[in-house]
């Protein structure tokens, strides 16, 4: 696990990994940007019919411009782990030849499945996010839940974008699963820190290609 992490790091600020962040960035604001715009007066509503249930008066009358903040950000990060999953297979390939030359690529992640992933993840992450919102003013535990929440949305897509690259067995997906939950909250924890938390999902796609072919050597 350290080993992997390690290599993780290393690997995170290539000028390839910043190119690519800057590519799938771009559009993820955009497309974050339009949702919010088209639909701000709807996303308004739902977090003032949503803090009124909540007990805590203070919540209710200051609260609602921070959800709408936080329920913004979630949406960009949730579009940019789609739009990175979506991109992401020629870095990853170029990855494991610089890393695992003698590991064969032997297939090629669908992108109807890897979407499907993504948006299951996706809604799981925001439908849990939206019912346990107060625990995020709860101090350390709070945090740590939006760290678990937050590698829900990475973990299936980015382990499923990884091995369907080198193995044909789809077994292997879930062989692969272990450990695989500590390492996307790993890589959620970059969320937490502005500018380096674009750098998230590709953080994940790294540490999971560490992660799953580091034992075929």
């Amino acid at each position: 696990m350290q080993q992997t992490v390690m290599k993780g790091f290393r690997d995170l600020f290539s000028k390839s990994v910043l190119g690519f962040m800057a590519k799938t960035t771009a559009i993820s604001l955009l497309l974050t940007a339009v949702v919010v715009w088209l639909f701000n007066g709807i996303l308004t509503n739902i977090v003032k019919g949503y803090l009124a249930w909540i007990p805590w008066e203070w919540l209710q009358t200051s609260g609602v411009a921070v959800a709408t903040v936080a329920i913004a950000y979630m949406l960009f990060i949730v579009t940019h782990a789609i739009v990175t999953s979506l991109m992401v297979e020629p870095f990853l390939k170029q990855l494991a030849k610089k890393h695992y030359p003698q590991i064969a690529i032997v297939g090629s992640a669908e992108m109807k499945t890897s979407l499907w992933l993504s948006i299951k993840a996706g809604a799981i992450f925001l439908l849990l996010f939206l019912f346990t919102f107060p625990l995020m003013f709860v101090p350390l535990i709070g945090a740590v839940w939006m760290l678990w929440l937050w590698s829900i949305l990475i973990k299936e897509p980015t382990l499923y974008d990884v091995t369907s690259l080198f193995f044909k067995d789809k077994t292997a997906f879930q062989e692969k699963k272990k450990g695989t939950t500590l390492l996307a909250m790993i890589a959620s924890g970059l969320n937490y820190i502005p500018i380096l938390n674009i750098f998230s999902p590709i953080f994940a796609q790294i540490l999971f290609l560490h992660h799953v072919l580091h034992s075929e050597q």
